[in-house]
């Protein structure tokens, strides 16, 4: 009997672990429930009821293979092992098979796993699968990681010119087993569920995360790097939910980018260059995971900046945190985050730079509020992209550039189309206002509309001074965007 232990790999196609366990013989899967774990890694609520939804399409598709679906609990992961071994003792399993996962975490109760196992005489395997390289196969000359994206870019580029990751058949059928498949819950206790709307937004199962990529591809790709910094348009795949819970892979998020660009990584269609580039930022954070460790101990990238003099202001990250810095672009992207799990990439960059620049206040705050929101949470990209805005990471912005969040409004949504619909107090403002309804003068402002918190010249001296005082001078950096 084969064993597949379900992670972040929600899918019945290209699955690298399904495919071998279910070619060695009879297979089962079996998918644990850990919320003190998940409560721990601050995993959002709407997070884990798109873990559910996706695991029940999952166990209707298994169950057309006969390949049954078992739910265990191990309230954390230091229960794994023991959780694990006594259902392969119960099924007589031969072989454990399961998707590498990254971050210390993660690595840990991977290790206690196989060594609970091996030493029962149980054989585990772990694949390739939310990669497209190992990590520790794409380094520096010197025998490093990468710090710098466009370095790794350079020799990710050449490997896939030369060896493409091959997609992975789906199972066939497999002969019925005596094995039921359980139950699967329709909530975990400690994450209430979402709001109808937000679900529908979000919908279930591999078929659905294809359909996306093959709109997206087909109609969407080529126009992807003139509008995906527009936060009113489609010009984002909006994969990402899909993509952190593995319910479809980067190597099929690849092989429809080269489909449709004539199998080019680096010419044909900006579009489809751009987004591959994404997919590789993706690649590049989970290979940071792993070459320093630290970022996943909720330490700074750059220990110099551990230093940072951060403000305590709990009435302001309060503001931030609820959309109402008087702000118009950062309150609507926060509101767009509350209510849909979800926030347009550009606007991530300004909402972070603003708390961490402008109101001076340290990016875990930012970090772990957007995790406690995020249906697409991953602590790979998640951190990378805090600390790239905040300045503390690998290859990231120069702390002396700072978004202006009304001159990035006023670019990326200069007819406040995307402000209007989320913040619909502010529908009668035209163009030129609704950026910056505080320069409107008057003696009240917009009726239900805060005040900006802050002053934006004044907080942004604030901050450069603050990173000016480093003990160790800080570099330029490499901008990402």
């Amino acid at each position: 009997m084969q064993l597949i232990w379900l992670r972040s790999d929600l899918r019945l196609h290209d699955n690298t672990a399904l495919s071998a366990a279910a070619q060695r013989g009879a297979a089962v899967a079996v998918y644990l429930l850990s919320p003190e774990q998940w409560l721990a890694h601050d995993d959002a609520p709407c997070k884990i009821d798109f873990w559910l939804r996706n695991l029940q399409s999952l166990s209707t598709a298994l169950g057309r293979l006969n390949i049954p679906l078992l739910i265990r609990s191990a309230a954390t992961w230091e229960q794994a092992p023991q959780v694990l071994l006594e259902l392969c003792r119960q099924l007589q399993v031969q072989m454990l098979h399961f998707n590498q996962e990254y971050g210390i975490h993660e690595s840990r109760r991977d290790a206690a796993v196989t060594r609970a196992l091996q030493h029962a005489g149980i054989s585990v395997q772990g694949h390739l699968d939310q990669l497209l390289f190992q990590p520790g196969s794409v380094l520096t000359k010197s025998g490093g990681y990468f710090q710098v994206f466009s370095q790794f870019r350079k020799v990710c580029y050449s490997r896939l010119h030369t060896a493409l990751p091959a997609l992975v058949k789906a199972p066939g059928a497999q002969l019925p087993l005596s094995i039921n498949a359980d139950p699967l819950p329709q909530r975990v206790e400690g994450f209430p569920s979402p709001t109808q709307a937000l679900r529908e937004l979000w919908p279930a199962g591999d078929d659905e995360a294809q359909r996306r990529l093959e709109k997206f591809s087909d109609e969407q790709i080529h126009y992807y790097q003139s509008e995906r910094d527009f936060p009113a348009k489609p010009g984002t795949s909006q994969l990402s939910p899909y993509l952190a819970a593995g319910v479809i892979s980067p190597r099929q998020c690849l092989h429809a980018a080269l489909r449709g660009n004539q199998g080019e990584f680096e010419s044909g269609s900006p579009g489809a260059v751009t987004w591959i580039n994404e997919l590789l930022w993706r690649e590049f954070y989970k290979h940071i995971l792993v070459g320093y460790p630290r970022v996943s101990r909720h330490r700074a990238f750059r220990p110099e900046t551990e230093a940072v003099k951060w403000r305590h202001a709990p009435e302001e990250l309060a503001a931030w945190q609820e959309a109402r810095t008087g702000l118009p672009i950062i309150d609507a992207a926060m509101r767009q985050l509350l209510e849909t799990g979800w926030m347009h990439n550009r606007l991530r960059m300004v909402v972070a730079m603003f708390l961490t620049k402008n109101l001076l206040i340290d990016w875990r705050e930012g970090e772990r509020f957007f995790m406690r929101h995020l249906i697409d949470g991953d602590l790979a990209a998640n951190n990378g992209g805090w600390q790239w805005s905040s300045s503390t990471g690998t290859d990231s912005a120069p702390y002396f550039r700072i978004f202006n969040p009304i001159s990035q409004s006023q670019k990326f949504d200069s007819e406040g189309r995307f402000i209007k619909h989320w913040l619909p107090q502010l529908a009668g403002l035209n163009k030129k206002d609704i950026h910056n309804p505080a320069a409107m003068g008057g003696l009240f402002g917009v009726p239900g509309y805060p005040a900006p918190i802050v002053d934006l010249s004044r907080s942004r001296e604030r901050a450069l001074a603050a990173f000016k005082a480093l003990p160790a001078r800080m570099d330029a950096g490499v901008s990402h965007e």
